[in-house]
């Protein structure tokens, strides 16, 4: 009788983690790819990292002036948007190209067995990389209004580390949903769209709290607020501050998403083959 290799679904594997680290080199493939490919037939190629985080600038610091948000102690305001649409921009496009690299990736998902979970997970190291081209944008802005920032700089890998937290949660949990219900491709777009503007961008976290509140703590289950204040408490020094209650909100609910994405993932995974 003939030896026989039965290769069972991804969410049924008992080694399903070893299988991550043995798979490592897919993940390493796929994210290099995902590199080459993105802005290789785009005629500005790689300055749509510096484009897009610059016209969210342009625009937010508009908005925040035209609707008279205040920004905290005498922060030029394009430096305060500068800070926040950072960590904004690097979750936005997590978030987007994970939530559908299942989809972009059907023919892959049909033919062998690896760990999916590397697919979503594979697309934030371009966003990583995104994230580091425009953080020259920020540093050409501190140097041109002669900010330097404190000691607080060095625990802004916490913060980023936080916003990989969110955008890998939602996106891991959202890939999953995509596969099964299409609609969610539209969803995707609402919540980046609707995203920008309820999170502090274009105005400061302290002007909603000293305004609104009773909206605190509805105001905190917005992961991305505890990210963006903690940008801002880094980057700005003592004129920011950052609520305490509401950063601890936020915290949790990221790590939640993260949780019950990967719970979700795990649970559907063998099913993707069929139904993608």
């Amino acid at each position: 009788m003939s030896n026989r290799i039965v290769i069972e679904a991804g969410a049924k594997s008992k080694h399903y983690w070893r299988d991550i680290w043995n798979y490592r080199g897919l993940f390493y493939f796929l994210a290099w790819r995902d590199v080459l490919v993105r802005y290789k037939q785009a005629a500005i190629g790689i300055g749509w990292s510096v484009i897009k985080p610059l016209l969210t600038i342009v625009a937010m610091s508009f908005l925040g002036s035209l609707f008279g948000s205040v920004i905290p102690g005498e922060i030029p305001r394009v430096l305060f948007v500068a800070t926040a649409t950072l960590p904004w921009t690097f979750f936005a496009t997590a978030f987007s190209e994970s939530s559908n690299s299942l989809i972009s990736n059907s023919n892959l998902l049909s033919k062998v067995y690896f760990p999916r979970i590397i697919v979503p997970a594979s697309t934030i190291i371009v966003s990583l990389i995104d994230f580091f081209i425009s953080f020259g944008i920020l540093i050409v802005i501190m140097v041109f209004y002669r900010f330097v920032p404190g000691w607080r700089i060095c625990l802004m890998p916490l913060f980023l580390v936080l916003a990989l937290i969110t955008a890998m949660g939602t996106g891991i949990l959202i890939s999953a949903l995509n596969v099964k219900y299409r609609d969610f491709r539209y969803i995707v777009g609402f919540i980046v769209q609707f995203g920008l503007y309820a999170s502090p961008v274009a105005f400061s976290s302290q002007q909603v709290y000293e305004h609104y509140p009773n909206l605190k703590f509805i105001y905190s289950l917005n992961p991305m607020v505890g990210v963006i204040d903690g940008f801002n408490w880094c980057m700005l020094g003592r004129d920011v501050t950052i609520y305490l209650p509401g950063f601890i909100c936020s915290f949790a609910i990221s790590v939640l998403l993260l949780v019950v994405g990967i719970w979700y993932f795990r649970k559907s995974e063998h099913t993707f083959a069929d139904v993608i």
